[in-house]
């Protein structure tokens, strides 16, 4: 083996010292678990309506209504989510994104006033699950009909005709 691979290897099968590497959540659970987090970006982002118009809204721009401690408390579910996700196996670059999309939410946020329109635009959490689901979905994992239900796919070598 290459060096670089036989690097990646040994990484892989030696467990991590800290204690969220040990909670990785094994495949059969990965649709009820996103299901779980997306519920809950819902929640933060997008749970309510805004009467006589399509704009959504969620607890993240209710509880950012309260100076200083709301949008702290934002942040943490937040970051919540994000360590999820890394509990889940993603990549570091992922977690980077979902740390940037973070940062954004809560330094826009921040702005007196014109931050509370802006969590009502920039839906962190929403876009941290899309970045969840599409990486899941490019490695060939296929979201359950029902939740608890696994589904298996199985991929045959292609033949040649004729």
């Amino acid at each position: 083996l290459h060096w670089s691979k036989r690097r990646h290897a040994r990484q892989q099968t030696e467990p991590r010292g800290d204690s969220t590497h040990a909670m990785k959540i094994v495949p059969a659970h990965i649709d009820d678990e996103i299901r779980r987090l997306e519920q809950l970006a819902d929640l933060m982002d997008s749970r309510f309506v805004l009467p006589g118009t399509d704009i959504r809204f969620g607890l993240d721009s209710l509880v950012g209504l309260i100076p200083g401690i709301g949008d702290l408390a934002s942040g943490m579910v937040s970051v919540y989510l994000m360590n999820r996700a890394r509990a889940l196996g993603v990549p570091k670059t992922l977690i980077w994104r979902m740390a940037a999309n973070i940062g954004v939410d809560f330094v826009g946020g921040a702005v007196p006033l014109i931050g509370d329109v802006f969590d009502v635009a920039f839906k962190s959490n929403r876009r941290n699950i899309a970045l969840l689901k599409r990486h899941f979905e490019r490695h060939g994992h296929r979201y359950a009909a029902r939740p608890g239900e696994a589904v298996i796919v199985e991929h045959e070598p292609l033949r040649k005709a004729g």
